[in-house]
């Protein structure tokens, strides 16, 4: 398997909107990428706000693109504000250096995708992809 499959997809977002349901999450959206960036999936809860799943994406897009979890990418946006802006420049927007974009890694750890959550803060929305992936029986990459 090199690649997320639709229904690998929709079961993350299952498992990832079930943890925001545990934890009292704000309305979550939630966007599954392959491994080549290609949208898979993409599941808005009721009252989530209008950008919500422009934000979800460029998460997970960002992390695609570049092979590290947007949580990593914002810790070089960090240390690296000019590179991290050449960067988002070259991906013309589509790169969101916050926590919640987490790659999604098979049993060889090959990327075979990525998840980006937005609604709530950050580390929920990264700690509800990181369940939503688990659940499947696959690896979250938050580095």
């Amino acid at each position: 398997m090199n690649t997320i499959s639709l229904e690998q997809a929709l079961a993350i977002t299952e498992g990832a909107l079930q943890r925001g349901r545990e934890v009292s999450a704000a309305p979550l959206t939630v966007a599954v990428l392959d491994s080549a960036g290609v949208l898979v999936s993409l599941q808005r809860e009721d009252t989530a706000s209008l950008m919500r799943p422009d934000i979800a994406i460029a998460k997970a897009w960002g992390s695609i693109a570049l092979g590290r979890s947007s949580r990593g990418l914002a810790e070089m946006a960090e240390a690296r504000p000019g590179f991290m802006q050449s960067l988002n420049t070259l991906g013309e927007g589509k790169v969101l250096p916050a926590p919640g974009g987490v790659l999604i890694r098979n049993d060889n750890h090959l990327i075979i995708g990525a998840v980006g959550i937005t609604g709530d803060l950050s580390d929920v929305d990264e700690a509800c992809a990181v369940a939503g992936i688990e659940k499947i029986g696959l690896k979250a990459d938050c580095s």
